[in-house]
């Protein structure tokens, strides 16, 4: 066979001459690996850049939920432990309050007392000058009578008499 038959034959068959289909290859390829060259590599390197910016704003947001998920954990411990520590102030306040107050009445109890027994001594003593009293004035008026006694003859009468008026002066004088 020969080339320039089948040469003839493929043209008039597909209707494509092969030796431009060949050039149509080769300046496709060099028009390739020229725009790969100039246009390409440089489109492909911006984008690498590009997602390798992406991806680090993607790791820089990740980080940062990972800290303000910490950052709320610290919070609500913290928040926590200031409640119990809140609670426990209420509960020593309250309890600083109840003995403060258990002094309060001891104290207010033991003056009470302290009033009552000395307002009792007072009592018993005013009643032991009054009862002193009465007993100066009886024996002052017994001392009256038995000199008036003494100093006349008395009889039943007079007797009567007089110890009336001692006890009417015992009632005026108390």
């Amino acid at each position: 066979m020969n080339w320039q038959f089948f040469e003839e034959n493929f043209e008039s068959f597909v209707g494509v001459n092969l030796w431009t289909m060949l050039f149509a290859w080769i300046n496709l390829l060099i028009v390739y690996l020229f725009l790969r060259k100039l246009l390409f590599n440089p489109i492909k390197n911006m984008i690498d850049s590009r997602q390798k910016e992406i991806d680090d704003m993607y790791e820089d947001a990740e980080a940062a939920k990972t800290d303000a998920a910490a950052m709320k954990s610290e919070y609500e411990d913290k928040l926590k432990a200031a409640e119990g520590e809140c609670d426990e102030m209420l509960r020593t306040a309250q309890r600083r309050a109840e003995l403060r107050e258990e002094d309060i009445l001891r104290e207010a109890n033991e003056k009470a007392r302290r009033t009552i027994e000395r307002a009792e001594e007072e009592i018993a003593l005013e009643k032991k000058n009054a009862i002193n009293e009465v007993k100066d004035e009886v024996s002052d008026m017994a001392l009256s009578i038995a000199k008036a006694v003494i100093e006349r003859d008395i009889n039943k009468k007079d007797h009567e008499g007089l110890i009336d008026d001692f006890i009417n002066k015992l009632g005026e004088n108390s």
